[in-house]
């Protein structure tokens, strides 16, 4: 004779209720302030536009007469070079290209290619390539045409295409966001922080202005609004307060200039308003965004959902389950910063690697110093924004709760039903059973619901304990029965309701 039990779970209590209303009005509190004040901050350093007074050479201005031009690839030849490369043996090689001008005109042109160009790279028919057309400025035919780049929009676009679609396939609308996020940023370092600095405007604040408003609008855009996300973003604001001091002392203390190439001696004549160490400056702040925000979403996520497994753990073990995550993404993401600059700066280190000069001496000098300034100070703010959005974490889901929380502690407060099987025997299904949200069962037409979160609770104890979250003391109490057999009645009752 089996018995039929029925009971309904508690809903959460007013106290609890009224903890969670208090947790999302203190986020509030907080956000909605720097928030605005981000804002303020934005309308204050918006740059005039007046920027006529700035003169920059432009490498692809001609004269009257000339042009550049693209054409397409149809054959390649050998011959002397009109114009050798610096110390070139006699008689050095270059390759001509006959190309067919997209122009329309009728007939082909010949370019020359610099031998360094072609050692690098194999040409061949149907390749992109700039070029530009002197007219009627020189004598002879042959120098008419001077090979400029390679025209590179189809692969550089189809490129794009795939990362997005393989973003958007993975990620789904949450990529799809992202993509659309960084999107947002662009405008806003387009718009706001770089005529900023043409201008003079701090650049210390156009940094941490300028990156604060980025990470908020990309976090919820992308994240969506919730409790979880707001943690990560004031892990996110507390970090760039951080590098954006670390980054003001260091750019002082170590007399960075901002000047190692051509380009930074160019821009610095420009205009008086211009600062290259300014610049370098905001560039330290902006270049941490992305890897500071990967490390802060991550451990706000690790949180929430240590949580769903292990709602009943304290704060402290939760915030150490976490952390343990959160030292191996800082180990991890240091050598990233790290190789991404090796990777760059190849041909910069194997220049420095040939020249007899002592290590310190190489390491602190010109742009070398500069990128290892840069990421000491983008980590310093990494490490410490860590714990500190670990912590955040914790009390916000603490107070806040999650969907597993909630259903546990409403399970906790039914009553405990009591199965009798068709041979009489009485087993005893306690709260385990309630925490993995099986309903009451009263007969054979009972359907059990195990959701994913829920049954690791009960299933897989070891894999909670294995991120410190529930140790031997915490484990499901051994009853009579152990917990595979326990398993297997559950999976059993659910086919027998199926069926």
């Amino acid at each position: 004779m089996t018995h039929s039990h029925s009971h309904s779970s508690a809903a959460p209590t007013s106290d609890a209720i009224a903890t969670r209303r208090r947790a999302n009005r203190l986020l509030a509190a907080i956000l909605i302030p720097l928030t605005l004040l981000t804002i303020l901050g934005m309308a204050l350093l918006w740059p005039s536009g007046s920027s006529d007074d700035v003169e920059v050479g432009n490498p692809y201005s001609v004269a009257g007469g000339t042009g550049f031009s693209t054409g397409t690839v149809e054959s390649m030849s050998v011959a002397p070079c009109l114009y050798p490369s610096a110390n070139a043996p006699e008689g050095q090689q270059c390759t001509v290209v006959s190309l067919t001008p997209d122009s329309g005109d009728d007939g082909t042109i010949d370019v020359e290619v610099p031998p360094e160009v072609g050692r690098e790279v194999d040409l061949s028919a149907g390749d992109r390539i700039r070029y530009l057309d002197l007219g009627a400025r020189v004598d002879d035919p042959a120098a008419r045409y001077s090979f400029v780049d390679f025209v590179r929009t189809v692969p550089m676009a189809l490129l794009a295409a795939v990362y997005a679609l393989v973003v958007i396939v993975v990620a789904r609308w949450r990529g799809f966001r992202a993509l659309l996020g960084l999107f947002g940023a662009y405008l806003v370092v387009a718009n706001f922080i770089l005529p900023g600095l043409v201008e003079g405007k701090p650049p210390l604040l156009l940094g941490l202005v300028g990156s604060s408003l980025i990470m908020i609008a990309v976090l919820y855009f992308a994240h969506g609004f919730s409790a979880r996300t707001s943690t990560a973003l004031l892990g996110t604001i507390f970090g760039l307060v951080i590098t954006s001091l670390v980054a003001a002392w260091a750019t002082g203390a170590a007399n960075l200039t901002g000047l190692n190439d051509e380009a930074d001696y160019t821009l610095s004549y420009a205009a008086d308003s211009i600062s290259l160490s300014g610049i370098l400056l905001c560039g330290l702040i902006i270049s941490g965004l992305g890897v500071l925000n990967d490390v802060t979403i991550t451990q706000s996520s690790a949180v929430w959902e240590m949580h769903e497994l292990a709602p009943e753990s304290s704060a402290r073990r939760l915030f150490a389950g976490a952390m343990r995550v959160g030292r191996d993404h800082i180990a991890s993401t240091v050598y990233t910063i790290v190789f991404a600059y090796a990777g760059a700066a190849l041909p910069l280190l194997i220049l420095l690697s040939l020249q007899d000069r002592p290590f310190l001496e190489t390491i602190s000098s010109g742009e070398l110093a500069e990128e290892i300034v840069r990421t000491l100070v983008g980590s310093i703010g990494l490490v410490l924004a860590i714990p500190v959005t670990t912590g955040i974490a914790v009390l916000v889901v603490k107070a806040v709760g999650s969907q597993a929380g909630s259903r546990v502690g409403s399970a906790a407060s039914s009553p405990t039903p009591s199965t009798t099987d068709a041979a009489g025997d009485a087993t005893s299904e306690p709260h385990e059973a309630q925490a993995a949200g099986v309903t009451g069962r009263s007969d054979a037409s009972t359907t059990v619901s195990v959701s994913p979160f829920e049954s690791s609770i009960v299933t897989a104890p070891g894999v909670v304990r294995s991120a410190g979250l529930l140790d031997a003391s915490e484990a499901p109490p051994a009853d009579d029965e152990p917990l595979t057999r326990r398993e297997r009645r559950l999976r059993e009752d659910s086919g027998d309701s199926e069926s």
